[in-house]
């Protein structure tokens, strides 16, 4: 039309395309623009093949390719939508760019609207004693208190929980904690910290936390905690020391030996029965994929009916195994039986494994908040406080109706939480914007420390990072503006034990509503890989950072 052509002559050129398979059409544009004699040239595109990206480094003066799978395939891949723009869409946009000065004054963003929001209303942490004073206020009304974490493997994440949650209990009386970690392996943690069993030292009471990742459990922050939690436990009676206890169902094994154990000592005739039944599994050995993959497909009978039938005896006689010794008898039983628990919930979530990421999914939720509700009734029932803190991540515990992964029909435990305890139950979810994880490059892999991206464009890890408060804690309902502000979908990040910065939006990212997912959120701006107990050399050396060697 009448848009003027560009001055380029001696001026710095950035070409910009949505993706690049080929590169062959920026290659052409790279060629043709040097004729025009500018001062640099600058290819930019959002995603691209690394061996394109490469092989354009050699015509241009810079390439920007943020990410380069090596399953490249297609730009279209790479985007949530790659619908495509219409003639009369293109002429609109030219028109309108044609109407703009050449150094317009757009006024403050959307985003900048609400970064100043969340500044005026967050509460800044400085690591000060009183950091948490209205916090601890405002949780300890709760019976059910949840704090996520947006990684399996931030520092802060379990710092910032464990300093909450010993608040919580030393001031509020709560007198259990709950993780995302196997039943049998936190009740050995368990017995340490109320002064039982055979461990001398917090370090070997965490000797289960074998399987992977080994990390997610035994690190430094959590060796810490265990040790003040033995230490605040001693002087108490007991009925009044604080519990630690898991909420997970991967120890099938583990857990059939355990009720096995049980049996042997209070009905060795029900611990042959026992025995004979968990035999189904005895073809498979320790190999529980082998297992998903035969029973899950049809190829040989399920354990179903041996797992339910178990779980069923243990019930019947639990009024004559409580008979015998009292109260001990009946802390034995409770932990046997959820031992029973895990293993029928685990035969099903293997076995549902391969049919579909959210049936399996669901049934790992609903187990784990069916053992929290388990355990506020247990110590309810017993004559303890049932005030419960949980630790699990940010994907667990906030509110999957407010996620784009509740719209596919997973539900999760901050849900199930909210509907089983209402208002009762009180959620704090965790943000990072940078920094460096512990986390694998593949599953059974070593423990890696590595760098962390920074937040994507549209995600509530940037608008935080521009809120330019280094750690702060936000109410998500503080007040009506705000309110209104984070019950809009934005981007989310959730790190897990695998971090893939190389697909990082497709890998780690989803939409949520913050206001509907967590009652209140705390951000670290930059923070630190958790430390393992057993430092890898993979961990020790790190990553290199993406801007080595300039640091820019």
């Amino acid at each position: 039309g009448s848009r003027p052509r560009p001055q380029v002559s001696g001026r710095t050129v950035i070409i910009v395309d949505e993706g690049l398979a080929t590169g062959a059409t920026m290659e052409a544009a790279v060629v043709a623009l040097k004729q025009l004699k500018p001062e640099a040239i600058v290819v930019a595109a959002p995603v691209g093949a690394p061996e394109t990206c490469d092989r354009l480094r050699r015509h241009a003066d810079r390439v920007v390719c943020p990410e380069t799978p090596r399953d490249f395939r297609a730009v279209g891949m790479w985007y949530e939508d790659f619908g495509q723009t219409t003639d009369d869409e293109v002429r609109d946009l030219l028109g309108r760019a044609a109407a703009v000065p050449s150094h317009p004054n757009p006024g403050p963003s959307r985003s900048d609207d609400i970064a100043g929001l969340v500044r005026a209303r967050a509460q800044r942490l400085s690591a000060a004693a009183d950091d948490y004073d209205e916090l601890i206020a405002a949780l300890g009304d709760h019976h059910v208190v949840l704090l996520g974490e947006a990684t399996h493997g931030t520092h802060e994440f379990y710092r910032e929980r464990a300093v909450i949650t010993k608040r919580l209990i030393a001031e509020k009386g709560f007198t259990a904690v709950a993780v995302e970690a196997d039943w049998p392996d936190a009740h050995r943690v368990n017995r340490y910290v109320q002064g039982a069993g055979s461990d001398e030292e917090a370090v070997d009471a965490m000797g289960d936390f074998r399987r992977f990742p080994a990390w997610m459990w035994r690190n430094a922050d959590v060796l810490d905690f265990v040790g003040w939690l033995r230490a605040r436990n001693e002087p108490l009676p007991e009925g009044s020391r604080t519990g630690f206890y898991g909420l997970d169902l991967y120890s099938l094994h583990t857990s059939m030996r355990a009720v096995i154990a049980f049996l042997e000592k209070v009905d060795p005739a029900a611990a042959l029965r026992a025995r004979a039944r968990y035999a189904c599994f005895d073809r498979y050995g320790d190999e529980v994929h082998a297992y998903a993959h035969t029973a899950g497909l049809g190829v040989a009978p399920s354990c179903e009916r041996e797992v339910v039938t178990q779980l069923v005896e243990l019930r019947r006689q639990a009024a004559e195994y409580a008979r015998r010794d009292g109260r001990l008898a009946q802390d034995e039983f409770f932990v046997a039986e959820q031992n029973a628990r895990v293993v029928r919930d685990a035969e099903a979530y293997y076995r549902t494994m391969l049919g579909g990421r959210v049936e399996s999914w669901n049934l790992r939720d609903r187990h784990m908040m069916d053992t929290l509700d388990n355990l506020v009734r247990y110590l309810g029932e017993s004559g303890r406080s049932a005030r419960v803190v949980v630790w699990a991540h940010n994907s667990h515990l906030g509110d999957a109706r407010a996620t784009e992964m509740g719209d596919q029909g997973e539900l999760n435990v901050g849900q199930l939480a909210r509907e089983r305890f209402g208002e009762g139950a009180v959620s704090v979810g965790f943000s990072t914007y940078t920094g460096t994880v512990t986390a694998a490059t593949e599953w059974d892999g070593p423990a890696h420390r590595r760098h962390v991206r920074p937040g994507l464009a549209g995600s509530y890890e940037h608008l935080f990072h521009q809120v330019g408060v280094p750690r702060f804690l936000l109410s998500t309902t503080a007040d009506a503006q705000l309110a209104e502000a984070l019950a809009r979908p934005r981007l989310q990040r959730a790190i897990g034990v695998l971090y893939m910065p190389a697909t990082e939006r497709r890998s780690h990212y989803f939409h949520a509503r913050l206001r509907d997912q967590f009652d209140y959120v705390l951000h670290v701006d930059e923070s630190r890989a958790v430390e393992p107990l057993e430092r890898t050399s993979e961990w020790d050396v790190g990553e290199l950072a993406e801007t080595f060697p300039s640091g820019l």
